[in-house]
């Protein structure tokens, strides 16, 4: 088959699991790190007529990371689009099943049945911490509600004070943040590149986790691994 990715995760997913099958993979798209396709633009901005050109059997999206119209254009030109929904974890392993079926792949890979291994081998947390989580400043957005990263962090004893907002991704003040007086700020690197320098700065006096985005956010190989490197990055907060 000929796949075209537009979301990273996914082009990591099907990369370790149908090896030569990606023709197409947006500018995001790091893991591999080895990965040689045609590169046809964001996330949100896709090039259509360079996928359309490398004539896919199948484009992969989510209804999160792509927007719809580019999607309706890619439809109208014939090819095929499979978008996915993970707003939790147990969703993410069933699409992950359903779009690596969708491209061919003949067998359940072995790495899929290790990230479902190492979340259910992921102890209950004996204490729980409210967080506030910041993704985007300038203006400050953070996780609120139904979110694949929530539901990660809530697993891992991390309780966000936003989930009761009426939307997804809200717009809150740095203020109101510091306000919420959450026990903890958790700041990925992506899709905002939070750094020691960058992000814990604005929250004087609370501990602040860096957390890895792909491990946070993405949902493909990296699930194996991420109880432990976001546990471990979480506890290094305790006081």
């Amino acid at each position: 088959m000929r796949i075209v990715s537009l979301v990273p995760s996914l082009t990591e997913a099907v990369a370790s699991s149908a090896p030569g099958a990606l023709v197409g993979a947006t500018d995001w798209c790091t893991h591999p790190a080895d990965l040689d396709v045609v590169r046809i633009g964001g996330t949100k901005n896709p090039r259509v007529d360079r996928i359309v050109a490398l004539a896919p059997d199948l484009v992969i999206a989510n209804e999160e990371e792509n927007r719809e119209p580019d999607l309706a254009e890619l439809r109208a030109a014939g090819l095929e689009v499979l978008v996915t929904e993970i707003r939790d974890l147990p969703q993410a392993f069933g699409e992950l099943a359903r779009v690596l079926g969708a491209c061919g792949v003949p067998s359940r890979p072995r790495w899929l049945d290790e990230a479902e291994e190492a979340w259910a081998a992921t102890l209950p947390p004996t204490s729980r911490r409210t967080a506030v989580v910041p993704i985007w400043r300038r203006p400050w957005m953070v996780l609120g509600r139904d979110t694949f990263a929530g539901d990660v962090l809530a697993r891992l004893g991390v309780d966000r004070l936003h989930t009761g907002h009426a939307e997804r991704y809200p717009r809150i003040p740095v203020e109101e943040l510091l306000a919420a007086a959450p026990d903890l700020v958790v700041l990925p690197d992506e899709p905002y590149r939070f750094t020691a320098d960058d992000g814990p700065e604005a929250f004087p006096g609370l501990p602040c986790a860096l957390l890895s985005g792909r491990h946070l956010t993405w949902y493909g190989p990296s699930l194996a691994e991420a109880p432990k490197v976001l546990g471990e990055a979480l506890r290094a907060t305790h006081r």
